[in-house]
């Protein structure tokens, strides 16, 4: 039986992750149920899941969902700093790491300093501090088990002692594929939130409306597989059948193919390296009919070339881009900004905040803080 610590919970892949729980309860165990302002749902989970620990990251709900929870023996903790104590908890096995954005940071790598296998569904904490969470998952001896559907297909597809040549990360191309650059200057909020193939949330929707989140999982492959920026090549492909692929050194390519499904990935994380008989839908080849592949438009979608930038400067670069995006991203949501002016803000914040190459969790802390009050000051 795994005990597993959701950071999360009440999110896209954390609903999903309580789904895998739910199908195998000889496995699994929700030990630790953690959400930040979705009281009703955090306190649904709990009641039905009857986990150890449960935290409210936003103290301002603290006496509603201990309330709430009173009548169960479930310890009730609230704060940014009890996250990063509930992970450490001995009787924790794996962490599924999967707050959105920098939030997550802190808490995944008090998991990682306790020794804890991590499942990574938060790319971000290894687009702002890669080298850190690399050095300090050798130095624990910690897996980090990708969860990222692309990701996860990568690590299928891996041949250990074979060299990889070249990653070929598959992406949807989002809801605005095949928009001109005059029409998207007037897209909308809900029209970026209508994913064509995945049903995520608003932060990571957003983000793959801009090809940011491409960006950002290319610069987690960089980290998770060790191959240089020139080598990790974004494929457009809008039926999200393959999710990658990997090309070997003798020319050869494997592909990971399947239905949109995280289950799937979050299902592999927890079980590896068994793989779990499942009820999830099935492929049919003889349903397809076609598989398309394209090039991506950094042009149309500059949060892309941005990615890329960032990558190939290195240091805290990854962390402003991050941190920009973050802000962006929310004012795009509350209607403050276009669509357009999304990667311009990004790119400006980029040339303002200054570079480091320091590789510490205060550093990174510092960089993020500095570009998040420079790309809110250009918010208008």
């Amino acid at each position: 039986m795994k005990k597993i610590a959701i950071l999360g919970s009440t999110g896209s892949i954390g609903t999903q992750a309580l789904d895998v729980i739910a199908s195998n309860p000889d496995l699994f165990e929700a030990y630790v149920l953690t959400g930040n302002n979705n009281v009703d749902l955090l306190v649904k989970q709990a009641r039905r899941f009857q986990p150890e620990i449960v935290v409210i990251a936003n103290t301002q709900h603290y006496d509603a969902v201990q309330r709430a929870l009173s009548d169960l023996p479930i310890k009730v903790y609230a704060g940014a700093d009890a996250l990063c104590d509930v992970v450490q908890d001995e009787n924790v096995d794996i962490v599924l790491a999967s707050m959105v954005g920098f939030a997550g940071l802190r808490p995944t790598i008090s998991a990682i300093r306790a020794k804890k296998a991590i499942a990574l569904a938060n790319k971000e904490t290894l687009v702002v501090a890669g080298e850190l969470m690399n050095r300090l998952a050798a130095e624990n001896e910690v897996p980090i088990l990708p969860v990222d559907s692309e990701h996860s297909a990568i690590f299928q597809c891996l041949e250990p002692g074979n060299r990889i040549e070249k990653i070929l990360l598959t992406a949807s191309g989002g809801p605005f594929r095949t928009c001109t650059a005059a029409q998207l200057q007037s897209v909308t909020k809900s029209q970026a939130l209508a994913h064509p193939t995945w049903n995520m949330g608003a932060k990571i929707t957003i983000d793959s409306a801009t090809m940011m989140n491409k960006g950002f999982e290319v610069i987690e492959a960089k980290w998770l597989f060790g191959v240089s920026p020139d080598n990790i090549q974004v494929v457009v492909h809008p039926q999200s059948v393959i999710h990658s692929m990997v090309q070997f050194e003798d020319g050869g390519v494997k592909a990971q193919l399947g239905m949109p499904d995280m289950r799937l990935p979050i299902q592999y994380a927890f079980s590896y390296p068994r793989r779990l008989p499942s009820n999830f839908e099935r492929l049919d080849f003889f349903q397809l009919k076609d598989l398309t592949f394209e090039q991506p438009d950094m042009e149309r979608f500059p949060c892309l070339r941005l990615a890329y930038e960032a990558l190939h400067r290195g240091g805290n670069m990854p962390c402003i881009v991050n941190a920009a995006n973050e802000v962006v991203n929310r004012a795009f949501i509350e209607d403050k900004i276009s669509f357009t002016r999304i990667s311009d803000i990004i790119e400006q914040t980029m040339q303002h905040v200054a570079f480091s190459t320091a590789s510490e969790l205060d550093a990174y802390l510092e960089s993020d803080k500095e570009a998040r009050a420079y790309a809110a000051s250009l918010i208008s």
